[in-house]
């Protein structure tokens, strides 16, 4: 769920004042994308988090995951390096732009995951800011074209054998 905030550090706090309030802990933890769980959906409520929370102890989990992620300067100017090999001479390039528009986000909360398990099932609630969701889709991107020339030098490598 996209939020239209570009800080979500006063979100976090709320939730866990929330999880608190309901007399559960958290745990600092990320649930990767290799666990099978049910992501809630409720992007019309923007208060949808505290139904999660509620419904984790409704089931009786005495914990909620709680991981966020904020915009590190680092490794966005990595990012822009990465951007500037794969385009390089084109300083002007899409990727380039786009890295350079994010570090007036850096140092903010963009992402927040809560979860819980119930018989053996992750139930998982995601908050994040439009800038985060541009933020990934500019890693993805940058990713995807470095393995496509990756892929081609190793072509190329092999043809002059």
């Amino acid at each position: 769920m996209a939020m239209t905030t570009d800080n979500l550090i006063a979100l976090k706090d709320d939730m866990i004042a929330f999880i608190e309030g309901h007399g559960m802990k958290r745990l600092p933890g990320y649930v990767t994308e290799d666990v099978q769980a049910v992501l809630w959906e409720d992007v019309e409520n923007p208060d949808s988090w505290k139904d999660f929370v509620e419904m984790a102890k409704h089931s009786g989990a005495v914990f909620v995951t709680m991981s966020e992620v904020t915009l590190d300067r680092e490794g966005l100017e990595e990012l822009m390096e990465q951007a500037q090999e794969i385009n390089f001479p084109d300083e002007e390039a899409n990727e380039m732009i786009e890295a350079q528009m994010l570090l007036k986000h850096a140092g903010k909360v963009g992402y927040i995951q809560l979860g819980f398990v119930h018989q053996g099932v992750v139930f998982l609630h995601e908050t994040t800011t439009e800038w985060y969701e541009h933020y990934q889709e500019l890693v993805e991107s940058v990713e995807a074209i470095q393995e496509i020339l990756i892929d081609d030098d190793a072509d190329g490598d092999d043809e002059e054998l």
